[in-house]
């Protein structure tokens, strides 16, 4: 009896697995892969302050999760503009500025996000 409960613990495994899985890839279109842009702007938490103030230094912190997001710039404008960042005060018209304030070299100058360029 013992064995079947293990069996029949390891099928319903699998199967919770394999529908996890099926969820991510369904929601996988998204600008940021399978994670949520909402989600994804909890990662930019150190930037708060400079999201905000266009006065403010940029946290080093900040500056490597906006160059990790930057390697996708669809991402990036998506978590800049998200309810979350808007939730958060952030300012889009100041956070596109933050690749530039990091000085990123390799920061997709002149991508559109929204009604905003990066600099």
């Amino acid at each position: 009896m013992e064995s079947m409960k293990n069996k029949l613990f390891f099928v319903l495994a699998i199967l919770l697995i394999a529908s996890i899985a099926t969820f991510d890839k369904a929601n996988g279109a998204g600008e940021c892969g399978g994670t949520p842009a909402d989600i994804m702007a909890m990662r930019l938490a150190p930037c708060a302050m400079a999201s905000q103030d266009p006065q403010a230094a940029v946290n080093p912190r900040c500056c490597q999760e906006v160059k990790r997001m930057g390697q996708n710039p669809s991402c990036l404008c998506a978590v800049l503009l998200s309810d979350t960042a808007k939730s958060a005060g952030v300012k889009p018209e100041v956070a596109i500025t933050i690749p530039k304030r990091c000085n990123i070299a390799d920061r997709p100058v002149g991508y559109r996000c929204g009604d905003y360029t990066l600099p």
